[in-house]
């Protein structure tokens, strides 16, 4: 009876230590193959123009808001690039847009009722937008970088390349509202002209 009982525990280790193999081996692929669909990265935006950008998303990614020309100085978490680049690689950034942001005409105190219908009359001004845009190739995956450009024009970049450094591929000036731009808006409108006249 004794040396029925020890092959009886013998056995029950040996299913325990296959059914722990398994598990572990399961747990670990599945590790290596979701590392190697997507990154975790952070969000930042450039606006070139002199309208503010309220709020923006990368395929649902929320990114800062930002004031006219200005951009880079704050970071979101997080949004998904897949580690390595492939052609026609696209994501879809929908942004609202304040046209009005530099107004100087004086608000009534905040939280008040006429503040709050001040706020409703400013707001109806607010235009929403949504583009379809292509990310250049990079060779190692870094942030998304969301450029906002006259004529509702975006671009997006997902490289280790900050703004500014010469292989960036989007170096264009912060104040974009110079009349050939806008020139440009208005004779080819929804095209891409930001190459001819660009910086």
């Amino acid at each position: 009876m004794f040396g029925t009982l020890i092959r009886s525990v013998a056995h029950m280790r040996s299913i325990s230590s296959i059914g722990f193999l398994v598990l572990c081996l399961l747990v670990l692929s599945s590790c290596s193959s979701n590392k190697s669909r997507m990154l975790s990265t952070s969000v930042t935006g450039y606006n070139h123009t002199s309208a503010a950008i309220n709020r923006f998303t990368v395929n649902g990614a929320v990114g800062p808001n930002l004031g006219p020309r200005i951009g880079g100085g704050s970071e979101v978490c997080c949004g998904m690039i897949p580690p390595v680049w492939k052609p026609g690689l696209r994501v879809i950034v929908e942004w609202e847009k304040d046209p009005k942001s530099n107004f100087p005409e004086k608000w009534p105190p905040f939280g008040t009722d006429e503040f709050r219908a001040k706020l409703k009359k400013h707001a109806a001004n607010y235009s929403h937008h949504v583009a379809n845009v292509e990310i250049p190739k990079y060779d190692v995956a870094g942030s998304l970088k969301v450029h906002f450009l006259p004529c509702d024009q975006v671009r997006v970049s997902a490289d280790n390349i900050k703004f500014g450094e010469p292989d960036y591929p989007y170096n264009y000036p912060m104040n974009m509202e110079e009349r050939r731009y806008v020139q440009a808006c208005e004779e080819k409108p929804r095209r891409i002209f930001i190459q001819s006249v660009g910086g």
